[in-house]
């Protein structure tokens, strides 16, 4: 399903700009102990680290790196949407990927504080590439579930599906055609809305995903990225 894939490869370009300073490992060492002094500041409490490290699916030296990539994109430790916006489009530079980091925005600021600190990062990374497979298909369905109702009608995913091909530009295949955006939302309907009520639950979301190969390949790609 173009849809749930595009939910983890699309994250992956913001995701790889905050490793832009892992080239520089020398001064990682050196500067440890700032980084541990600095993250306290960021998150508002001195057991920051400590805590983030029990909280998440990373080591302290990985967290030591995220940190690094983070504050140097984001160098006052908190993203607003323009900011986010900004940094996100730069890896779709063919399309317009405004709507879809709208959404993606949403889903990192879990709550709703309208920017994304770091643990925020952290959070959502360590269920992107370490989670669970439920985790990971819960935080999709998060995603697309744009009202927060707790279920993913026609007219959300018709807004996804539109998103997704506003930010492939025209890189799109096959080539974004009048009714390309029904077909995706009349496909992903038929296979995930098992109960036919005409919305999708967590429930059937997870097991229609669990039964699709592709689905499970794509959630599996960037488990070593760090």
């Amino acid at each position: 399903m173009l849809q749930v894939c595009v939910a983890t490869d699309a994250v992956m370009g913001l995701i790889m700009g905050t490793f832009s300073m892992q080239g520089k490992q020398d001064n990682y060492r050196k500067d440890r102990v700032c980084d541990d002094l600095e993250l306290s500041v960021v998150c508002h409490r001195p057991e920051a680290l400590d805590l983030l490290e029990a909280q998440s699916n990373f080591n302290r030296k990985e967290l030591q790196v995220l940190y690094r990539g983070f504050k140097n994109e984001c160098p006052s430790g908190v993203v607003n949407e323009e900011t986010f916006k900004q940094i996100y489009s730069q890896f779709f530079p063919h399309g317009d990927a405004s709507t879809y980091a709208h959404y993606l925005f949403n889903a990192f600021d879990s709550s709703q504080s309208g920017s994304i600190k770091f643990e925020d990062f952290v959070t959502a990374l360590s269920i992107l590439l370490r989670g669970t497979t439920t985790e990971k298909l819960q935080w999709t369905f998060n995603l697309y579930d744009i009202n927060k109702d707790g279920y993913i009608n026609k007219e959300e995913m018709t807004d996804i599906v539109k998103a997704i091909y506003d930010m492939m530009g025209r890189f799109t295949y096959p080539a974004m055609k009048t009714d390309t955006t029904r077909q995706h939302v009349d496909a992903f309907f038929q296979k995930m809305d098992k109960n036919r009520d005409g919305v999708v639950t967590l429930d059937e979301f997870i097991l229609s995903c669990q039964e699709d190969e592709n689905i499970m390949r794509s959630l599996q790609l960037f488990e070593n990225v760090i």
